[in-house]
């Protein structure tokens, strides 16, 4: 079993994304009332396009499965034990997987605490043009997301033959 140093790019990355979500969702918290999503009691930073808001999601991506926090919060815990059993599959000691499973397992944890602090999942950054409105999220998601997105694109670059694979 390789060391967990061989996996400190993962686990920095992880840690900085968990940090950095809590940090931000604690400071909504407290500077902002819960259910604050309009002016004034948002925060404008730009009108018309982005407010910093404080809304709660029971849910996961775009509300789905609202109401089922405690389900998603072992979801999300289950989704942490698979990546850990399949890391060998995965190839998790790669650097470019380190990266993308680093900021997915830091926006799974930051979401899991959530749930299990607040019984839902704080979101505060919400996008908008006038009155069309993306759904409320949070650097975790942005972590899961961007994640995801990076896994999928290394997946189709591959090593040239020959050549060791980082």
């Amino acid at each position: 079993m390789r060391s967990l140093a061989a996996y400190k790019i993962l686990l920095g990355l992880a840690l900085l994304v968990f940090v950095l979500d809590q940090a931000t969702k604690l400071l909504i918290i407290e500077a902002l009332p819960f259910g604050a999503f309009y002016p004034p009691q948002c925060i404008e930073v730009i009108p018309g396009f982005f407010n910093l808001v404080h809304v709660g999601n029971t849910g996961a991506a775009w509300s789905l499965f609202s109401g089922h926090s405690e389900i998603l919060a072992l979801v999300g815990l289950l989704a942490l034990a698979m990546l850990w059993f399949f890391r060998k599959t995965l190839q998790l000691e790669r650097i470019q997987s380190q990266w993308a499973f680093g900021l997915i397992i830091g926006g799974i944890l930051g979401n899991v605490i959530d749930r299990f602090l607040y019984g839902h999942v704080v979101d505060f950054l919400d996008f908008h043009v006038n009155d069309w409105y993306w759904p409320s999220f949070n650097i975790a998601d942005s972590g899961i997301t961007v994640g995801v997105a990076l896994y999928v694109l290394f997946s189709f670059i591959q090593p040239e033959e020959g050549k060791p694979s980082e």
